[in-house]
């Protein structure tokens, strides 16, 4: 009996890591912005009808037209709100203007209608309106509106910043503001984050950056899938995805100015599956690879390198194709789905979609199906991240030996993978038995995020991994 209570005891113990390592459910969450710059569109009741049907539990608008919010009333779709640039002038120099705007656009919806977040402007450092001066103020001034209706503990402010707001990016440990925005506004929005408890709003996009940067960048990199990774060489850090490295250089610069502890929310990223002839890598496959792998990514948790237990939410840019934007062809078709309410391409929003969602290619966050590419056999490994920390490479290695049937016989002592004698290296022979013995199937390459999927034989000493049983 005292030897079945411990074996009890030690279960008791285990379940809760290995409920962490294989649960979908441990992840950030995945929402959508609806931008209407277009006259084509179907009417708000119907978009959140489309929403619901496809498990949408966020959206991120950029006004507060109270057509939007009574349609949204209801339905359980928590609401960013927006206070636009052009309001922020007003906001900030009239506290009165500011809480009749609270009152007008979130206390007389609220909380039928669950507004959980107010994005003050909108890339306001690039607005060429000049309205950087009014941020901070404006902020505040909504703040205390919040406090005046007591809904400063549910809704929170913020303001989305674009990425050029950093001075450097790259590598992602150099990653820091820019000189002149630091003092005037980023220490006084930190600050008022931290004190708040909201989050920095981010859009980040990068296609951009591929596309400027195509012949030095990985598309694979870029899209999350199966890649080699790129070091950081001040962190010695190794990234496996563009997205990754860019939030990453957004926390540098954050704890630059020593506020580690404030979270991120992308309010904005996306991939266009159209473009002008010189517009490098937009097309339906890339935007379906991209935004698929990053709900994957999000969905199924794991951080960033830099902040490893950090789940983050994101919002995809954007609901719908746009037909009235500015600018290049891209512009215009950044959206999951037609005007008629058709996909543009199939992608999963929730964590049960993803069971269903294969990208054609293995995405670099561990895992998920067999590629179409590969070693010269056509063959793919599994292999740890060192990334992962001791104690959660050590619960899987234990899993993937015991309940997970590996064949770990290769990595005891004096047996041929014993060495290197590393805690890397044996959960790599693990995950990588485990992984083959499953067929290489969806999930058995992931671990939590303590693993991914190589196309090369990984070297630890003299020892090969099998690729199929």
């Amino acid at each position: 009996m005292q030897i079945q209570g411990m074996e009890l005891l030690k279960i008791s113990l285990l379940l809760p890591i290995l409920c962490y390592i294989f649960s979908f459910a441990d992840g950030g969450s995945i929402g959508v912005n609806y931008g209407r710059i277009a006259n084509n569109l179907p009417s708000a009741v119907k978009v959140v009808g489309l929403m619901k049907s496809q498990g949408i539990e966020r959206v991120k608008v950029y006004d507060t037209d109270p057509a939007v919010l009574k349609a949204l009333s209801g339905s359980a779709i928590k609401v960013v709100v927006n206070l636009p640039n052009e309001q922020l002038s007003n906001a900030a120099k009239r506290p009165s203007f500011a809480n009749a705007w609270v009152l007008r656009n979130v206390v007389s919806h609220y909380p039928s209608t669950a507004i959980e977040a107010i994005a003050i402007g909108n890339e306001v450092f690039v607005d060429t309106h000049n309205t950087t001066r009014f941020l901070i103020s404006a902020m505040k001034n909504i703040h205390q509106a919040l406090v005046k209706y007591k809904l400063d503990d549910t809704i929170k402010v913020s303001s989305p910043v674009a990425l050029s707001a950093l001075q450097n990016s790259y590598p992602s440990s150099a990653g820091s503001f820019r000189p002149d925005l630091i003092e005037p506004v980023f220490k006084p929005m930190l600050e008022f984050l931290r004190q708040t408890g909201s989050s920095v709003m981010v859009n980040i996009y990068p296609f951009f950056a591929y596309e400027s940067n195509a012949n030095v960048i990985s598309l694979d990199y870029a899209l999350f899938r199966e890649n080699p990774g790129v070091v950081d060489a001040g962190n010695g850090l190794r990234y496996f995805s563009l997205f990754d490295a860019q939030i990453d250089a957004v926390f540098a610069a954050m704890s630059a100015l020593k506020y580690d502890d404030v979270k991120i929310t992308v309010t904005e990223t996306g991939w266009p599956s159209k473009g002008d002839s010189n517009e490098v890598g937009a097309s339906i496959e890339n935007a379906a690879a991209y935004n698929g792998n990053l709900v994957r990514r999000v969905l199924t948790g794991g951080g960033t390198p830099l902040r490893p237990h950090e789940d983050i939410t994101v919002y995809l840019f954007a609901l719908f194709n746009e037909n009235k934007k500015f600018g290049p062809t891209s512009e215009r078709n950044f959206g999951l789905f037609y005007p008629n309410e058709k996909k543009v391409y199939n992608i999963p929003f929730t964590v049960e979609g993803l069971k269903s969602y294969r990208d054609h290619r293995s995405p670099a966050t561990g895992s998920e199906q067999r590629v179409s590419r590969g070693p010269s056999n056509g063959q793919t490994l599994c292999v740890a991240s060192a990334q992962a920390g001791k104690d959660k490479l050590q619960a899987a290695l234990d899993y993937a030996c015991g309940e997970g049937g590996a064949d770990c016989h290769p990595i005891q002592p004096g047996s041929t993978c014993f060495d290197p004698n590393t805690l890397e290296s044996h959960a790599s022979f693990a995950f990588n038995s485990y992984y083959q013995k499953k067929g290489r199937g969806i999930g058995t390459c992931y671990f939590g995020g303590a693993a991914y999927v190589v196309s090369q034989q990984p070297k630890y000493g003299k020892c090969e991994f099998p690729t199929g049983y």
